[in-house]
Parts: C-alpha cells; structure tokens; sequence
C-alpha cells in the first residue's frame, strides 16, 4: 500500500485552517465564516471549493480528524473537524517557518518589469503612472479601514493589514520613481530601448526576422539565444 505523499508547506489556507481548527472544532461552512468575519480575506484566498480540498487533504495526512456531524433542519449533516496533536505540531512548525525563512516570490509585477523592452518608454511611463494612482487608492481604502477599527481592535490582529499598507506604499514609491527616471531621460539602457522599438516598428506586426535580432543584440555586446 502507498504511503501518504510528503505534506508541502504551501497552501496559506491550509495554514488557516489549522490555526482556526487548533482553537475549536468547526465544520467547513464555519472555518469559511469565521476567516470571513475576521477579515482574512486580504491575507488568505477564501475559496469554498478549494476549502473542502484542503480539509480532505489535511484529513488525510492525519493533522486534523472528523469528531461529529451537526444536522441543521433538512440540511445535509456537516461533518465536524478538529485538529490532531500532529497538527498542532504542525501549525506551530509551519508558523515558525514561515515567519523565519523569507521565499522567493514571483509577482506579475516583476515578471512584467524584467520585459519592459516589449514596450516602448513612452507607454511604460504612462502604465507606471496609471498604477501609482491606482496604488494610491489601494493604500487610502486600507488606511481607511485600519481607522475604522484601529480604536478597539489590538494591534496583534491588524498586523498583516499594517504589512500589507507598509508593502504598498514602498511599491508605490518605486513605480513613481521608476516611472520619474524614464520620462526625465536618466533611466540606464533608454538609448538602447529606443532603438529596440524603432527596430520592431519596422516590421509588420513587430516580427523582427531572427538575424535581425541577433545583430542589434551583438552589437550592443548582448549574448544570443543558446543554439
């Protein structure tokens, strides 16, 4: 008989659902609610289907286990979870792990910067811009609710909200930044960009013929594709 598959530290709902589960047994519909209630959506995804998944999953790998069902009218009956001394273990290891160990992350912002040469400066500066305002209302709606609540709620459970603003606003000011050396002509490679772009507007559909690319590239000392 296979063995479990090895657990992946991976899923930030599954972490929820432990930590939530350590306090008190509840069924799948009251994990969901109660992230709900306390506001974990911006740090958690709350999907119900991939919650179900991820209580199956941690059934399996004997971290959590079923402790009763509850019957509400005609409902179905929903099964209740409660953690396991393997979960708590768990919860406590993964918590540590993640708070002592920083994770290369892949952001579509990043993925997006690294091939800023698709488009041209001119456009590149004005998407950075429309993101900064963008940014700007992001950081003022989570000032806004942090104020709502700020007086009577502890710092300890608004905490991954103050990340998120700090996380912000450094985001915004390096788009702004960004955006501020293109227009002003002293953002490094600016020569080399334009040329690119006007290289590609020659060609219909920018399909710039391969050896074409290989030159521009070697004469700017930049290595070709491996063969």
């Amino acid at each position: 008989m296979a063995g479990k598959r090895p657990f992946r530290r991976v899923n930030p709902l599954a972490l929820a659902v432990l930590t939530l589960l350590s306090e008190r047994p509840m069924h799948p519909y009251q994990l969901s609610q109660t992230l709900k209630q306390r506001g974990k959506e911006g740090s958690v995804r709350i999907n119900f289907g991939a919650l179900y998944a991820v209580v199956e999953s941690l059934l399996q790998q004997g971290f959590i286990e079923v402790v009763g069902a509850e019957q509400d009218g005609n409902r179905p009956a929903r099964t209740i979870y409660r953690v396991t001394d393997a979960g708590y273990t768990e919860t406590r290891d993964w918590m540590r792990a993640w708070l002592s160990e920083p994770e290369k992350e892949y952001p579509r912002f990043m993925a997006a910067l690294s091939f800023l040469p698709v488009l041209g400066p001119e456009e590149v500066t004005e998407l950075l811009r429309r993101r900064v305002a963008l940014l700007d209302g992001q950081i003022g709606a989570a000032r806004a609710q942090a104020a709502e609540v700020e007086d009577w709620l502890p710092e300890l459970l608004m905490v991954e909200g103050n990340y998120e603003v700090r996380m912000l606003e450094a985001e915004r000011e390096f788009t702004a930044e960004l955006a501020d050396r293109i227009e002003s002509g002293v953002f490094g490679g600016l020569d080399g960009w334009h040329a690119m772009r006007e290289l590609v507007d020659k060609y219909p559909g920018g399909r710039v013929p391969p050896e074409e690319t290989d030159k521009f590239m070697e004469e700017r000392g930049m290595p070709k594709p491996p063969s």
